[in-house]
């Protein structure tokens, strides 16, 4: 990444805030999450407090609270010296965090299928159905991304185990913009959806072993493609 496509203004970035029911910050933190995750803000890229506020009207305490909110969820980092800006991940970094998360959802997988309801077995498949509707169309990764993050809340939950889901959904967030990456890659999702299918279907049968292996198998594919195409540059 060049020091110019780290530095850029935020000229180029849209971001319209409506006076609607969801609250202001609400709204300005959906919109920057949505941008990074889109990659339209780029790892390393400046996030500048009065280059945000011209940009969406609102004022500097809801921007502070916003980029707290994405430090939190380890989408922006604060850089001494040189402030805010969206994270960027190692290949050894990334590699730790989907292997971590290759154990843990191979987990909540298997106790998914040994505690969850036939109710959340239903859910399960219809969030797997929207990722499966929202694969067809990638002209909005972000809504593939909002699928995929519904179908992982069904399967934690689904699967009782707390624990397991306070540490995955800390790890998801900080692999966000990598699982973008990993998806805008050639035949990537197809190939995602397929693997997201067979762990559906080892649930289904109820078969624990499987939907844990499959689910394991998941997260390394996609590990595996992320990493490529960071060390390709």
């Amino acid at each position: 990444m060049t020091s110019h496509e780290v530095n850029q203004p935020l000229d180029g970035f849209s971001m319209q805030v409506r006076r609607v029911a969801a609250p202001i910050r609400e709204q300005v933190a959906d919109q920057l999450r949505q941008a990074i995750v889109e990659m339209r803000l780029r790892p390393g890229q400046r996030l500048v407090e009065r280059e945000l506020i011209e940009q969406t009207g609102v004022s500097r305490t809801t921007i502070r609270e916003v980029l707290r909110e994405l430090t939190a969820e380890g989408l922006v980092s604060s850089i001494p010296n040189k402030g805010i800006v969206v994270s960027s991940v190692s290949p050894q970094r990334a590699a730790e965090l989907y292997e971590v998360r290759a154990v843990l959802e191979g987990m909540a997988a298997r106790q998914f299928v040994e505690h969850a309801s036939e109710q959340q077995v239903q859910q399960l498949r219809e969030a797997f159905d929207s990722i499966a509707i929202h694969a067809i169309d990638q002209r909005a990764p972000g809504k593939l991304l909002e699928a995929k993050k519904r179908f992982y809340n069904t399967l934690l939950t689904g699967s009782g185990n707390v624990t397991i889901q306070e540490i995955v959904e800390g790890l998801q967030a900080r692999v966000t913009v990598l699982r973008s990456l990993s998806l805008a890659q050639p035949n990537r999702v197809p190939k995602s959806v397929a693997e997201i299918r067979e762990i559906v279907e080892a649930i289904e049968a109820r078969d624990a072993e499987r939907a844990a292996a499959a689910c394991a198998r998941h997260v390394r594919q996609a590990a595996r493609t992320a990493l490529d195409a960071m060390t390709s540059g």
